[in-house]
């Protein structure tokens, strides 16, 4: 099913997610850099760029092609009260039938944990990728040591499945992860 990226919006209570914009490169990149600490030892390791307009550009043409491409669906993350950005989230490596399955994933600005903003943001995106993609199932893994991001999961439905040994590069080595994933609920489709 075609999901046009300009016309999509995911709102839930507190939260809406959108494609990201061109206009959005300021509030993303002052994000970005304020919680770079706190990012850092749960991604890959940033380009030497990282939040300039080029590093933005160069993620804004991968991101609108994956969409274009039906590839992958990455979102931004506002608060609803304000318009502020906190963060964002993606259903990646996504794959048609028969599998009919993506990869979520996520990052939360420093100064908004705590407050429940991801496990709602997952829950909206898993619900959208279900109802608008036609997905069946989606997996997640985080580091067994991220405590939070283990209850974000857990808290949105996704149950733990595995443990994969080496299974991403974070912070410059290969990472074991605990997987989880969620399987379409029988309500939806």
């Amino acid at each position: 099913m075609a999901v046009t990226q300009r016309d999509t919006l995911i709102a839930s209570e507190r939260l809406v997610l959108e494609p990201p914009r061109k206009s959005d490169y300021e509030d993303w990149a002052a994000l970005r850099t304020a919680s770079r600490a706190h990012l850092e030892p749960w991604e890959p390791v940033w380009p030497g760029d990282a939040n300039s307009k080029a590093d933005w550009a160069r993620r804004l043409k991968a991101w609108n092609a994956a969409w274009k491409n039906a590839q992958a669906y990455v979102f931004l993350i506002r608060r609803v009260s304000d318009n502020t950005l906190i963060g964002g989230a993606s259903l990646t490596h996504v794959r048609t039938w028969p599998a009919s399955s993506a990869s979520l994933g996520y990052w939360l600005g420093a100064d908004f944990e705590g407050s429940g903003y991801m496990r709602e943001a997952v829950i909206a995106l898993t619900a959208w990728g279900f109802d608008r993609l036609g997905l069946w199932r989606i997996d997640a893994g985080t580091l067994a040591e991220n405590n939070r991001s283990r209850k974000v999961l857990e808290t949105a439905g996704f149950e733990e499945e595995g443990y994969a040994r080496g299974y991403l590069e974070i912070a410059g080595e290969r990472r074991d992860h605990v997987l989880f994933g969620l399987v379409r609920p029988q309500n939806h489709g």
